[in-house]
């Protein structure tokens, strides 16, 4: 039976309410509305649009490609990251005597080493399918800038519905890859674990510091500015026409 003590448990559930916590607040609340991300999303419209006035779209079609391609790195990063977390399972035997010496009060069972491993996995293999379908919702997003409409028929009904099923599927693709490279920021804290539980607990919410921080707070986030209305301006704007 694996060593699981009160406090292994407090710290994966502590884990899990703080990647559960924080992603509800970034994905679903009105403070999330605010982030980072929030702020993005809202040009991906003002992108759009503006492509749709104009005939010569290679520049755009160079930067989806760039996403792409960033995601294909990612999905493949993350096979990479699971063969790693099987070798660690399978050399459970090899790595607890070094886990053993090191002074850091490790003090763990085989079976407890091995539900961290399965857990690491797990966690690799969620952001691998993000990751997945993401890339998968960025070629959906290459076929509708191929059907995009011409400059010259901007202000017709068919190329405004156009415009925000691009966006929106846009945006899905952004979110999954949001949520993969999330699962990459928590598999950080989760390597808190295999030292021990009060550890874990400290890389969790360190790592949800700095992801916070990143979102609500960083010199990215400044740049932005707090000018979200002038951009729903900007965007009323392109849809009048204008």
């Amino acid at each position: 039976m694996p060593n699981y003590t009160w406090v292994d448990a407090f710290a994966l559930g502590f884990f899990i309410l703080e990647w559960a916590a924080y992603a509800y607040t970034l994905e679903h609340s009105k403070y999330g509305r605010n982030s980072l991300s929030a702020r993005m999303h809202a040009y991906r419209e003002v992108w759009m649009r503006r492509m749709l006035s104009r005939e010569a779209r290679i520049v755009d079609t160079h930067i989806l490609t760039s996403l792409q391609n960033g995601t294909a790195w990612f999905a493949s990063t993350t096979l990479i990251a699971i063969g790693g977390a099987l070798a660690l399972l399978r050399a459970t035997n090899e790595v607890m005597p070094i886990m053993a010496n090191l002074p850091v009060g490790f003090n763990a069972s085989a079976g407890l080493w091995e539900i961290k491993c399965f857990g690491l996995i797990l966690i690799f293999v969620y952001a691998f399918f993000k990751f997945a379908w993401a890339y998968r919702l960025f070629n959906y997003v290459a076929i509708l800038f191929g059907a995009m409409p011409f400059a010259a028929d901007r202000h017709t009904p068919e190329a405004e519905s156009h415009v925000v099923r691009t966006t929106q599927m846009f945006g899905a693709a952004a979110r999954h890859f949001n949520r993969g490279q999330r699962a990459f920021f928590f598999a950080l804290g989760y390597l808190g674990w295999f030292v021990s539980p009060w550890v874990f607990i400290v890389s969790t919410a360190a790592v949800v510091i700095v992801t916070w921080r990143r979102q609500f707070a960083s010199n990215a986030w400044r740049a932005m500015g707090d000018d979200i209305e002038a951009v729903k301006k900007t965007l009323a704007e392109e849809k009048a026409g204008l």
